[in-house]
């Protein structure tokens, strides 16, 4: 019922198309543990990768791309669970963008959107 965005068409599409593997934990009660999550169902986290040749110079990079999917302008929080010593924008290839430095706040990373763009982040982890 409602518009594609109401009844998480998308969110649904990801379901079907990658389930999750049960996989046995060695303990009943392992707290549970997410890697990123971000604030908007508007927004997909669609990859999370090592950075590549665009970002050789830092090896314990890792490159997240997001998209905005119901066609509004939306700002998001990305957040981790991981050691961010640095974030910045990236291109593509994973370049960082000209001015491209975000900054890390409690929430997170703040990151803005218009519709279906995509963003790539290259965040630096703390060794």
């Amino acid at each position: 019922a409602g518009s594609f965005q109401e009844a998480g068409v998308i969110q649904q599409a990801y379901n079907l198309n990658f389930p999750l593997h049960a996989v046995p934990a060695s303990c009943s009660q392992c707290p549970a543990w997410s890697a990123f999550s971000v604030s908007s169902p508007a927004v997909v986290l669609e990859t999370v990768k090592q950075a590549g040749a665009g970002a050789e110079d830092r090896p314990e990079a890792v490159v997240v791309r997001l998209y905005e999917a119901h066609g509004s302008t939306v700002t998001a929080w990305l957040q981790t669970s991981l050691p961010i010593k640095e974030a910045m924008l990236c291109d593509l290839l994973e370049h960082p963008a000209a001015q491209g430095r975000l900054p890390l706040e409690q929430q997170g990373l703040r990151l803005s959107f218009t519709p279906f763009h995509v963003l790539s982040v290259l965040l630096v982890l703390s060794r």
